[in-house]
């Protein structure tokens, strides 16, 4: 095999991509051998795929056996930039599922292993995006060994962080999170994944989706089946798999312990009922002992029957030490207490308070304001007045749409908003900037317009556009209401784009609620996107159908090993001119189906050899019926993701001579934009219709 950099020597292929290759190496020094996963010649030039691949390197930092290792970069002399990372020898999960798959003891181990893995990523805020059971390898053929693998889109969600590392999204959604579908990821989109691969790969085949776009909503808007898993694995799979990320586990963390304890010992944390004990015998007088320092478990945990409770006298005098030889409250160190109602959402309080009275009056003010209380009384170094003073502070804010005060010790931070001046007036005439009493800092209240101006949200879209300029469904002339729907549509380069979209939207939407009709494409498409001349569609339309039946297939989605065919449909009224179809893929190569040097003829005129009306013309045709002067095809697993069809409808022929049958996106782009500058021609017309390839 080729040897790179005098160092590793390449044994044999081990999978293809979009952008990459990857291959098994021996490294000749150490005789170790690696995986090297190679940048395609065509992207080694392009700086966003450069950064990509630097991305993944960066993975390298997160050191845990679960995981594999990457090691550093490389470029040959004649460019080829590669990056070389552990070869881990063992079946995969999908080798596994595919023999018929694995017990559910075996299985837990996996889970556990997958689970300490991404513990390390997460905590680095790493989120991989894409677990299936082709990148969990078994070391060894060992459970217990198993490796997390290709964290090729992995997300990088520390705050600041540039995008992610590796390419759009595109295709495993049997194994995704439902929010994955609308751009939504976090550490708990993982865990779901991970309950979805262990479901699979314990019944031996990939979990039923569904044969269209619809269903495929429609299922993973459901919980995944697992009747007949032996427990405790199947409680296990039933949080992972929770269609609504808060029921999940909430962490890796969360996910071992149940593991460790099982699930049928697991203890839930619910807010104890508070309880007072019956004062004892009045003691001789005893010299008074310190108090305790409370940790944040302990002291009488005071929940809403706190209000009924406290009215006992004798009990009220008891947790207040008022008996001689009562102990003291327990110390709070830090003395911490936060009030907070958010914009959509009860107040909730929890925190240290200094007696039972203070306790009662402020379980009362959050209780009508239709919350809840999780109090602690604790002593703790606060002023004399500092319940009355946090009283007095709730009280003043609580007619604001939102707010929040957060106290530690005497320190204290209160902010809120609000739409209504009358309510922000209110507010600062009885509070002021400045907190009242023993309590120290300010208060921030903001006055907020009732209007989001479409302008501000222009300058979002205008950041973040990628791939063609992205625009607003229909923006309300005053600018869009506190109920209003922030509606987008255009092209992005991928999901990792359309998350950055979503969260630009949402730090500027002010709770309103943003949704995303964001067509994704790959960066060649985008490549297309950014050459093609701002033409208006001519009525041209491509027809999509299956090779093996008769039968259309109007989502425009193939699934691995079907057969598309692809007809062009000329609009009655277009009867001369000429025409150009091309299929440009998600791999950055780009098919001329019509003209090309075995179908020449692209003369609209001669093509309808007298036929009149919309006229149907096939330029993908079955694989029963390929021959040299036609092209068939069949959706390849190595490169899922969106193609794109396109028809250019011109004056005179595109292009002065014939382009070779397939060629680079970068090829083609120069040449159309050539051609669209040259003056020679007229280009009156230019439609496309996106064609989306995934593994079932």
């Amino acid at each position: 095999g080729d040897m790179l950099n005098n160092t590793y020597r390449v044994e044999n292929i081990l999978g293809r991509g979009g952008t990459s290759e990857v291959y098994k190496a021996r490294n000749e020094i150490s005789g170790r051998f690696v995986a090297i996963k190679a940048l395609k010649s065509e992207f080694s030039g392009d700086e966003g795929y450069l950064t990509l691949m630097r991305r993944e390197e960066e993975i390298r930092e997160i050191r845990h056996d679960a995981v594999v290792r990457y090691s550093e970069n490389h470029r040959t002399p004649s460019g080829m930039i590669y990056l070389v990372m552990d070869y881990v020898e063992g079946p995969g999960l999908d080798a596994k599922m595919k023999a018929g798959g694995m017990s559910a003891p075996d299985l837990i181990a996996v889970c556990k292993r997958v689970a300490a893995g991404l513990k390390v990523a997460h905590d680095r805020r790493i989120i991989h995006r894409d677990l299936s059971p082709d990148n969990i390898i078994l070391r060894g053929d060992i459970p217990s060994e198993a490796v997390i693998i290709d964290f090729g889109i992995a997300k990088d969600a520390n705050p600041g962080a540039q995008t992610i590392v590796g390419n759009e999204f595109a295709g495993k959604y049997a194994y995704a999170a439902p929010e994955q579908l609308s751009g939504h990821t976090d550490a708990r989109s993982d865990l779901y994944a991970l309950g979805a691969l262990v479901l699979a790969t314990f019944r031996g085949h990939r979990p039923d989706i569904g044969a269209n776009p619809m269903e495929v909503l429609k299922k993973k808007a459901l919980p995944l089946d697992t009747q007949g898993v032996p427990e405790p694995l199947k409680s296990i799979l039933d949080k992972l798999t929770q269609p609504d990320p808060a029921k999940r586990f909430q962490s890796a963390d969360e996910l071992l312990s149940a593991i460790d304890h099982g699930m049928d010992e697991r203890t839930v944390v619910v807010p104890r009922p508070s309880t007072v004990a019956p004062p004892p015998p009045k003691p001789a007088p005893v010299t008074p002992t310190p108090a305790p320092v409370a940790k944040r478990s302990n002291g009488a945990l005071i929940g809403v029957a706190a209000v009924v409770i406290l009215g006992l006298g004798a009990a009220g005098a008891w947790f207040g030490g008022v008996f001689n030889g009562t102990p003291p409250l327990p110390v709070a160190d830090p003395y911490v207490l936060t009030i907070e109602k958010p914009a959509s959402g009860p107040v909730h309080a929890s925190g240290d308070v200094p007696s039972p009275e203070v306790a009662e009056k402020l379980t009362k003010a959050v209780t009508d304001l239709g919350g809840t209380a999780e109090l602690t009384l604790a002593s703790g170094a606060i002023g004399d007045s500092w319940g009355n003073d946090m009283l007095t502070v709730v009280s003043a804010v609580a007619p604001l749409e939102s707010w929040k005060v957060d106290l530690t010790g005497n320190d204290g931070v209160v902010t809120g908003s609000t739409t209504d001046k009358a309510a922000h007036d209110t507010v600062m005439a009885s509070l002021g900037t400045t907190l009242p009493g023993s309590l120290k800092g300010k208060a921030d209240i903001a006055l907020q317009s009732q209007f989001l101006t479409a302008d501000t949200i222009d300058a979002v879209l205008a950041a973040q556009a990628d791939c063609g300029p992205l625009v607003q469904e229909n923006p309300p002339a005053l600018g869009y209401g506190k109920d209003d729907t922030i509606t987008i549509s255009g092209h992005l380069s991928g999901s990792p784009k359309q998350v950055e979209l979503f969260d630009a939207l949402n730090a500027v939407a002010d709770k309103r609620k943003v949704s995303l009709g964001i067509d994704l494409l790959n960066p060649a498409l985008c490549q297309i996107e950014g050459t093609l001349p701002d033409i208006h569609s001519g009525g041209f339309s491509f027809n999509f159908g299956f090779g093996d039946r008769d039968e259309d297939n109007p989502s425009g989605r193939y699934f691995v090993g079907e057969n598309p065919t692809i007809d062009l449909v000329i609009p009655a009224a277009v009867t001369d001119g000429f025409v150009s179809v091309s299929i440009i893929d998600v791999g950055g190569n780009v098919y001329h189906v019509l003209p090309n040097m075995n179908r020449p003829e692209d003369n609209i005129a001669t093509l309808r050899a007298g036929a009149t009306g919309d006229f149907k013309l096939r330029v993908a045709f079955p694989l029963a019926e390929n021959t040299a002067k036609t092209i068939a095809f069949t959706v390849d697993p190595t490169t899922l993701g969106k193609s794109k069809v396109i028809v250019v409808y011109s004056d005179k022929p595109l292009f002065a001579e014939l382009r070779p049958t397939t060629e680079s996106v970068g090829g083609y782009a120069a040449a159309l934009k050539k051609a669209a500058e040259s003056g020679d021609l007229q280009i009156r017309a230019i439609d496309s219709r996106i064609l989306t390839s995934v593994e079932k």
